[in-house]
């Protein structure tokens, strides 16, 4: 297994999301402790590199048909490895989530077990997004619970997340034909943006980080209806960096600017790494 392998297997351009996730859960919880954010951020790391390992695995004889530029169907590694790896990797994010405290265990295990599910049955299930959408909800939970308490803040913005994960979890269902059948699930992306609105409607540089978030949404909703060849999975990965913007909008409307300017970064290194390893 090459270094490109594993990177390609774990869609690690994506990782910056799931850390603008872990600090946004952290300041929505009302406490921002450094060493457990970095704790969360490298559990939620394990978790997300070992469910898109897990996701290739369980979708290996599919990929076989629709996706042989995999590495599985490419023959760089064997379907039998990846499962061992991806799992391994679920099990060392869970241990990190208990040495967090009990409670962030707890939550370690809920999200592990969500990511296998939809690993497993995304393919077979209409409800996949929702299943995806509450792996983001998890994320959130985690790093409160890793810092404090579940707040409403922390339970309304990961609700407001979990719709825009389900919308761009529907869309990306549609990536391997490159078309969209039915455009009126997309309606929940309205959702995070109105969230976010309320939240950053008396703080300027909120405002103007949700500004940036409306934009990209936006422009995602305009390449999937315009449906032209390519537009779709463009519209998905922009959709998927987008998450940082709106992580960035509610740590700025909670008085973290300096961490909110820092989840814009992890939105721009998204875009920056989609160019080197697809986020899909």
């Amino acid at each position: 297994m090459t270094f490109g392998t594993f990177l390609k297997l774990g869609r690690v351009s994506n990782l910056p999301t799931v850390w603008t996730n872990a600090i946004a859960g952290s300041v929505l919880a009302g406490q921002v402790a450094p060493g457990s954010v970095l704790v969360v951020g490298l559990a939620l790391t394990l978790f997300y590199i070992g469910g898109m390992w897990l996701n290739d695995a369980f979708d290996a004889e599919i990929d076989a048909r629709e996706r042989a530029n995999r590495p599985i169907p490419m023959g760089e590694i064997a379907v039998g490895t990846v499962f061992a790896i991806g799992f391994a990797l679920l099990i060392a994010g869970m241990a990190l989530a208990f040495a967090l405290g009990a409670a962030a265990g707890a939550a370690g295990i809920a999200l592990a077990l969500a990511i296998v599910l939809y690993d497993w049955l995304h393919k077979r299930t209409v409800l996949s997004p929702v299943i995806m959408g509450v792996t983001r909800f998890l994320s959130y939970v985690l790093a409160a619970l890793a810092v404090g308490q579940v707040t409403g803040s922390v339970l309304l913005g990961a609700l407001a997340l979990f719709a825009y994960v389900v919308g761009l979890t529907y869309a990306a269902k549609q990536e391997a034909y490159d078309r969209l059948d039915r455009a009126w699930p997309l309606a929940v992306l309205a959702l995070p943006v109105l969230y976010g609105l309320t939240q950053a409607v008396a703080d300027p540089l909120a405002l103007a980080v949700w500004a940036g978030l409306a934009a990209v949404v936006a422009v995602a909703l305009r390449r999937l209806f315009r449906r032209g060849k390519g537009d779709v999975p463009k519209a998905v990965v922009t959709l998927i960096a987008g998450i940082s913007l709106y992580d960035a909008t509610l740590i700025a409307g909670a008085g973290q600017p300096g961490l909110a300017i820092l989840a814009v970064a992890g939105f721009a290194l998204t875009l920056l790494l989609q160019r080197v390893v697809s986020g899909t």
